[in-house]
């Protein structure tokens, strides 16, 4: 079963009833888990970049509110999704300990070993973001979750590129990370394409999709051109969720579909159709 998850990112607008809008709409596209970010400008970004960067500043019009998170919880918990939340700042990991079923770990943070221990030693599950990481980087990451009691890890691949050109999504490296870590591995997704992401779950078995989600093209990082609208996205998780189903348990028997004409197959003393005990009853 592939784990599909929203992530609202900046798109809320600081506006509480906007984002409880996200979570009502990602249960209704058949999202199993709605993810927002918990960051303050002032502890995101170096000052001498926040002196000098007007644009940087202005980030803090894009922060989420700490109150709203019992109420996003809630509503979560109502519409049958799970709450996620990527920390941005060290205190963020507490503030979101009664409220997150799981943590996000974002790429950008993927080295910063302090982050890493704190959500680890929630014993919560943690998802991690694998973007611009060498294996070497990713390799050091694990280690260091899993030594400070993180029993429920999941990698995701993702190419930090806002948005990412289908021919640079690279999803072979799904299987790589697979094979060197032995963990579920998914795809978190910039590439606006049904196309990568069903390539993603049905040619290379990612258990986890994630994706930026706007509601109505008025979110502050809609204009980037990484975020799916919900009629484009749902589309996309109908058909991979549909598809499921066909998978089966892998014994080769004759299916309930197929039993009424097992009989109707070419009798092997003659070659026709149906098998001589079906003929015999013909003739009465």
């Amino acid at each position: 079963m592939v784990k599909f998850i929203a992530e609202v990112s900046s798109n809320h607008n600081k506006d509480l009833g906007r984002c409880l809008s996200f979570v009502d709409v990602a249960a209704e596209i058949g999202c199993d888990a709605m993810k927002f970010q918990l960051f303050r400008v002032n502890e995101l970004f170096a000052p001498e970049i926040l002196a000098k960067s007007k644009i940087h500043r202005d980030r803090e019009a894009w922060e989420l509110p700490c109150e709203f998170l019992p109420k996003l919880a809630e509503r979560c918990q109502k519409v049958g999704i799970e709450f996620s939340c990527t920390p941005f700042y060290l205190e963020a990991v507490k503030e979101l300990l009664p409220y997150v079923d799981f943590y996000k770990i974002a790429s950008y943070e993927l080295p910063w070993n302090d982050l890493l221990i704190n959500c680890a030693r929630t014993g919560k599950p943690v998802v991690l973001s694998t973007g611009m990481a060498t294996m070497d980087e990713i390799t050091q990451a694990v280690k260091i979750i899993n030594e400070n009691g993180c029993t429920d890890l999941t990698l995701l691949h993702c190419v930090s590129g806002y948005p990412t050109p289908v021919e640079q999504c690279n999803l072979a490296a799904i299987e790589t990370l697979r094979k060197n870590f032995n963990l579920p591995v998914g795809w978190s997704d910039h590439s606006v394409s049904s196309g990568v992401v069903l390539r993603a779950v049905y040619r290379w078995k990612a258990k986890a999709v994630e994706f930026h989600l706007d509601l109505d093209g008025r979110g502050k990082e809609f204009s980037a051109g990484h975020c799916w609208l919900p009629k484009q996205i749902k589309w996309v998780i109908e058909n991979t969720k549909s598809g499921e189903a066909a998978d089966g348990d892998g014994l080769k028997i004759p299916t309930a579909a197929e039993m009424p004409d097992r009989l109707w197959r070419a009798d092997p003393s003659d070659g026709l159709r149906p098998f001589v005990t079906v003929r015999k009853e013909w003739l009465g």
